[in-house]
C-alpha cells in the first residue's frame, strides 16, 4: 500500500533550540494511529510541522507521494486543535463554527450559501450533534465543543484528521465517546492521526500507537509497545502494566504502590491491632 504521508529525517525547533530531531514517520491509508507522549515532548510541533504551521529546520515531507514545500500544508487534511487554544467567548454558532472550514476553499462571499449551511448540518448530524447547531459554541459540553471542530475539519471531505490532544481536559465517559465517533469515522475509510498522553484511552481505542519523547522511541499495536521498558524511555518514569482478559491497564510504579497501600491498609490496621491487644 502507498504511504498517505511521509516524514523523513525531520528537525525542528524554535529559535536555537531543537524540539526533535531526524524523525521518521510513515503513515498509511485507512489507519487509526495515536501519537504518545509527555507534554512539552514536542507532539503538537510534529503535527503543526505536517500541516505547514512551523517550518522545520530540516528533512521532508511527502503527501501521496508527492514532497511538499517547507511551510504549505497537504491538500485534503482536517485539522482539529488543542482546545486550550479557541476563544470560546467569540460570539458565533455550532454551524457557523462549521461553516468557516468552507474558507478553506477560497471563497470570496461574505455570506454563507444554503448549499454550506446543509453541509454544515449535514457534518453535526455525522458527528451527533445536529440540534445544538443554532447554539453558542461557549454554552455547549466540552464533548459537543470538541465534535464541532471535528465537523468543521471534515468540511473539505479530507483524506486524513489530525487531532491534537482531542482527549485533553476531557472527563472520561467524553473521552469514550469521542474516540468511539472517530473509531466509527476510521471505519468509513477516514484516515486519523490525534496525539495524547491518555495511555489507557490509546490502549482501549487505538490499534496503532507512536511512542514519541523528542523524537521518536518506538511504534506498533499496543500489546507489543505498552511494555514498562518502552513506557518508562518514552515518559522518564517507571510505569506498571497489566494486562486483564483484552485490556490493557497502565499507571506509574508510585500510583501502583499507592493503590497497592490503600487496598491493603484495612488488613494491615486489623493485624497492628491484634498486637496492641
Amino acid at each position: 500500500m502507498e504511504p498517505i504521508l511521509e516524514v523523513r529525517n525531520l528537525t525542528c525547533g524554535y529559535q536555537r533550540l531543537p524540539v526533535f530531531t531526524g524523525v521518521n514517520l510513515t503513515l498509511y491509508p485507512g489507519q487509526l494511529s495515536g501519537l504518545v507522549g509527555p507534554s512539552g515532548c514536542g507532539k503538537s510541533t510534529l503535527i503543526k510541522a505536517i500541516l505547514g504551521l512551523v517550518r522545520p529546520w530540516e528533512g521532508e515531507i511527502w503527501f501521496r507521494g508527492k514532497q511538499l514545500k517547507p511551510g504549505v500544508a497537504p491538500p485534503k487534511v482536517g485539522y482539529v486543535p488543542q482546545v486550550e487554544t479557541v476563544d470560546w467567548s467569540f460570539p458565533v454558532t455550532a454551524e457557523e463554527v462549521v461553516m468557516m472550514g468552507c474558507y478553506q476553499n477560497q471563497k470570496i462571499l461574505p455570506w454563507q450559501s444554503k448549499r454550506e449551511r446543509n453541509i454544515a448540518r449535514q457534518l453535526l448530524n455525522r458527528v451527533g450533534i445536529e440540534h445544538v447547531a443554532h447554539q453558542p459554541i461557549g454554552n455547549l459540553s466540552g464533548g459537543q465543543q470538541q465534535r464541532v471542530f471535528l465537523a468543521r475539519a471534515l468540511v473539505g471531505e479530507p483524506d486524513i484528521v489530525f487531532l491534537d490532544e482531542p482527549t485533553s481536559s476531557s472527563d472520561l465517559q467524553i473521552q469514550h465517546e469521542l474516540l468511539h465517533l472517530l473509531a466509527d469515522l476510521n471505519q468509513q475509510g477516514l484516515s486519523i492521526f490525534l496525539s495524547t498522553h491518555d495511555l489507557n484511552s490509546v490502549a482501549t481505542h487505538l490499534p496503532w500507537v507512536i511512542c514519541f519523547n523528542h523524537g521518536l522511541i518506538c511504534q506498533g499495536e499496543p500489546i507489543d509497545i505498552f511494555t514498562s521498558a518502552i513506557l518508562e524511555k518514552t515518559f522518564g518514569t517507571e510505569m506498571v502494566v497489566f494486562h486483564h482478559q483484552d485490556r490493557i491497564l497502565i499507571a506509574s510504579s508510585g500510583t501502583s504502590l499507592r493503590h497497592q497501600m490503600q487496598h491493603n491498609l484495612p488488613a494491615i490496621l486489623r493485624k497492628t491491632a491484634s498486637k496492641t491487644k
